[in-house]
């Protein structure tokens, strides 16, 4: 590890990742609050309401609605670390602030005042929101799709106002494509003529099947998540939120006890390829990523780029081996610490970049002969080291 870098208590600083997170949560629903209220309202009073033309506070309250809706996305997006929901964010905080001061009601004062207090929070945690946006190739196409059928309808729409009752403007034609592809269908925009009408079936037909497909591959991910904390074990989300802590390259026979050594000193994430296994360790509440841990991406899951330290236990050296490896190509200053099954890997484990290696049953060997010959109290030294192990961790 870089002598240089300074350790900082993991507590502290999710704490201060998430109210990065939760600060814009809680403005996007005082956005929408106080949009709503601002829309009902009959008499709007405030400091600037003799300056700002109704219609124009009116609009805002519309438009305050929707940007909390907006801001909620990106505060999700956040959670997953993207450095593109952190910049959405960074841009609709002045905007729910600003538009907190058009409406000029009482009720928008706690927006505007969260929505400045917001910005610094977000902006000194820049480091935490690095990632950058994956969409697997369902998702790009069901988003294309989605948008696809939209200006296809609108186009059409427009193109056929004349044989359309209540389409006139390019307005009327996207009102009319979302709430035929919705099935919605309100009747106040209906086609007149027998050309109109095959095109507005066309519309239904692409509209429902773009809406399903769209909701299925967007928002499927995110409803698994959900459920899966409903069920009491850890989402990636949660995972991504961690920083400083130790990430546990396999599990093996000595993972249990490094497990219970690490659970008072540090959060800690372990990589293993046996479901059943990271099934049994999240009904401890342990975090677990399931995969290969020599993959890189596993180990860019549980945020070794974030880690304090790494451990590779997996009782297997060669695995351990190409472990290690990933890990220092991952994150070149991170302490890797490495248990040798063999003592003779012990130099390859070094060679593949580990810090430390240590051979459990090489250490545990000699403290077995020289307490059966007699040459020593083995069993206090054993003792007076795991006193030493519990007053500080050699992680740091």
């Amino acid at each position: 590890m870089d002598p240089g870098r300074v350790l900082r208590d993991p507590r502290a600083v999710i704490l201060q990742t998430r109210a990065a997170i939760w600060l814009p949560t809680l403005v996007a629903l005082l956005s929408f609050a106080t949009g709503v209220i601002n829309i009902s309202m009959t008499n709007v009073a405030g400091p600037l309401a003799s300056y700002i033309p109704e219609i124009v506070q009116r609009t805002v309250g519309f438009t305050g609605a929707l940007t909390g809706f907006l801001m909620l996305v990106s505060a999700a997006g956040m959670r997953r670390r993207l450095r593109v929901a952190w910049v959405a964010t960074l841009v609709l905080l002045p905007v729910t602030a600003i538009q907190g001061v058009v409406q000029s009601t009482e009720f928008a004062v706690p927006l505007i005042t969260l929505s400045v207090l917001s910005i610094p929070t977000v902006l000194v945690n820049y480091r935490r929101f690095d990632r950058a946006l994956e969409l697997s190739t369902t998702q790009l196409a069901a988003a294309a799709a989605l948008v696809g059928t939209q200006v296809y309808g609108t186009a059409g729409a427009y193109a056929l106002r004349e044989e359309f009752n209540g389409v006139a403007t390019l307005t009327d034609a996207f009102y009319y494509t979302i709430v035929t592809a919705s099935t919605v269908g309100y009747g106040d925009a209906t086609p007149s003529s027998a050309k109109a009408r095959l095109f507005g079936m066309s519309v239904v037909v692409l509209g429902t099947a773009s809406f399903a497909v769209a909701l299925g591959s967007l928002l499927g991910p995110a409803i698994e998540a959900r459920l899966s904390q409903a069920l009491g074990t850890m989402t990636d989300a949660d995972i991504e939120l961690l920083d400083d802590h130790v990430v546990v390259l396999g599990y093996g026979d000595l993972t249990e006890p490094l497990l219970e050594e690490l659970a008072p000193a540090a959060e800690f994430v372990v990589i293993t390829p046996d479901s059943d296994t990271a099934a049994r360790l999240r009904t401890r509440d342990v975090h677990v990523v399931v995969g290969d841990p020599s993959d890189e991406e596993p180990q860019h899951s549980a945020g070794i780029e974030h880690a304090r330290a790494v451990v590779a236990a997996t009782n297997d050296d060669a695995q351990d081996a190409l472990a290690i490896l990933t890990a220092r190509q991952l994150s070149p200053d991170v302490r890797i610490v490495a248990a040798a099954t063999d003592r003779e890997n012990t130099e390859k484990l070094r060679r593949a970049g580990a810090d430390a290696v240590i051979s459990p049953a090489v250490i545990g060997g000699h403290l077995l002969v020289e307490s059966a010959l007699g040459t020593g109290d083995m069993e206090s030294l054993a003792e007076r080291l795991l006193d030493d192990d519990a007053g500080g961790s050699s992680l740091d």
